[in-house]
């Protein structure tokens, strides 16, 4: 067996072990308000994240403007209530058309 196999397996088994770790410990009580929210709260923030590092690039030095723009028509019409399939189509033909542009 590789190193790198070695090394998948290995993150897959602390992998279940955390995930298991907590229906282990809770049982069937339930988790208090706050968790949730916190819990609730932690996908939309790792991808925020996600989408700041990859607009940005590694140490914020590749900056593309007209991504920006696209990612600020995106989040303008989702604030507005349009659904996110159209949001993101938006999103996608302003940023194409401002690349075509410039």
């Amino acid at each position: 067996m590789s190193t790198v196999w070695a090394g998948i397996l290995l993150v897959a088994a602390v992998s279940v072990a955390i995930k298991a770790a907590g229906p282990a410990l809770l049982g069937d009580r339930e988790l208090p308000s706050w968790a949730s929210g916190v819990i609730a709260a932690l996908a939309p923030a790792l991808l925020a994240g996600l989408v700041v590092t990859d607009v940005t690039g590694q140490g914020w030095t590749a900056v593309d403007w007209r991504l920006l723009a696209g990612l600020g028509v995106a989040a303008g019409a989702y604030s507005v209530r349009l659904p996110a399939l159209p949001s993101i189509a938006l999103a996608v033909v302003v940023t194409a058309g401002l690349r075509w542009l410039v």
